[in-house]
């Protein structure tokens, strides 16, 4: 099963998406994601100038392969841009395997470990009232885990913040990166208020998560877990930057809070130590930027012999291929924790065709052959790329914080 063409798009209905197709000698169409918010025609680049080249004439069926091929003969290991193009490499075979197969992916994965695969949706608000309404209204929805937000008071802008107008909410909105004022002490003092208000509302029956958005330092996420446990969260998110995966047993020796951290990791290297020194409780590395449904699947392996859970990373800047892709894999891994859900903006919807479907808290990628995500091109080509940046913060001194 030759290749025989392989092409990069890049649109933005609804945000930027960099979608990759590859087609057969056998008229099979596969198609991944190489999205990198921020930075996705870096991507775009790699693919179509170093890796698509390359494509042209392998055997689509030897996945593993094409894997090894593309991660060790480039010589240049790792990192987000190489790892997220191989990323949409690997789940484009994936995705032309399983239309061979006439199966779903997660047959090909060793079939369905569970009936369905519980996800957690996005609530926030500008003040603590703000906050409760927004989550009622996914408890309505049917959401069994809810991520918690709000404004911080004291501060102009809080990150996490859906807007009024009732959109999906998505940080990236500028042609330059969006400056905004952080200051840690308020937050430490808001964050368990914040915590105590939903509870108290809502009570035990539901998940709470939190997103601390890797702003605080080893100590200062020790105490935060430490005034948050009598809540219960399910987790805290990205507590500290992992740069230095040891400052995380500083973290561990203070609090029993449970820890998800790895939306920004793209390989096993960047949270080997993390997994096998027990120091985080679910581990949020993405299929498209963790080098695709292959690596990620040795990701969470690995994970599974040190009883850490899988929580990926599925906001809206991976496309629908990406999230499907993700489903695929929780619906078949034995240590399957929560997927994050936020859903995609209008008008996605017409150029993404996809299978999936939400039914009282939980997702199932479907049983379409393949992904179950249908790509229209025609479609992609009225919705053009059009630059947007994550916001960056600076302390109150002025200086660049943590994102």
């Amino acid at each position: 099963m030759k290749i025989t063409d392989a092409r990069v798009v890049v649109s933005s209905p609804g945000r930027n998406y960099v979608t990759l197709v590859i087609e057969t000698e056998d008229g099979i169409t596969g198609i991944g994601d190489a999205t990198l918010n921020g930075r996705e025609l870096a991507v775009a680049s790699y693919l179509s100038d170093h890796l698509c080249p390359l494509l042209i004439g392998r055997d689509a069926r030897r996945i593993e392969d094409a894997w090894q091929y593309f991660y060790k003969g480039a010589y240049w290991r790792r990192g987000p841009v190489t790892m997220t193009a191989i990323a949409a490499i690997d789940v484009a075979l994936w995705d032309i395997k399983g239309k061979a197969a006439g199966m779903p992916v997660y047959e090909l994965l060793g079939g369905a470990a569970r009936e369905g695969v519980m996800v957690y949706g996005h609530a926030s608000g500008s003040s603590l009232e703000d906050l409760s309404a927004d989550f009622q209204h996914h408890l309505d929805l049917g959401y069994k885990a809810i991520r918690a937000q709000a404004a911080v008071p004291g501060l102009d802008k809080t990150y996490g913040i859906a807007p009024v107008d009732g959109m999906l909410y998505e940080p990236a909105s500028s042609n330059v990166p969006q400056e905004d004022a952080w200051e840690t002490t308020a937050y430490l003092d808001f964050a368990p208020k914040m915590m105590a208000h939903v509870r108290e509302q809502f009570g035990y029956g539901v998940h709470i998560l939190h997103d601390v958005h890797h702003r605080l330092t080893p100590i200062e996420a020790a105490r935060l877990g430490a005034s948050l446990e009598q809540y219960r969260p399910f987790w805290i998110e990205d507590p500290t930057p992992a740069e230095d995966q040891s400052a995380f047993r500083l973290i561990r020796q203070h609090t029993t809070t449970p820890i998800a951290v790895g939306e920004v990791f793209n390989s096993i290297w960047d949270c080997q130590q993390l997994i096998t020194e027990r120091l985080i409780d679910y581990i949020r590395t993405s299929v498209s930027h963790a080098g695709g449904i292959t690596h990620l699947r040795r990701i969470f392996s690995l994970a599974d012999l040190y009883g850490v859970r899988s929580g990926s990373h599925g906001a809206g800047d991976l496309s629908p291929v990406s999230f499907a892709a993700a489903l695929h894999v929780d619906l078949s891994i034995p240590n399957f924790g929560v997927q994050e859900y936020m859903g995609h903006r209008d008008p996605a919807n017409e150029v993404f065709t996809t299978s999936y479907s939400f039914n009282d808290g939980y997702m199932h990628p479907g049983d379409a052959p393949g992904l179950g995500v249908e790509f229209n091109e025609e479609a992609a080509a009225r919705f053009p790329f059009d630059p947007k940046y994550l916001p960056v913060n600076r302390r109150l001194d002025g200086s660049v914080h943590d994102w």
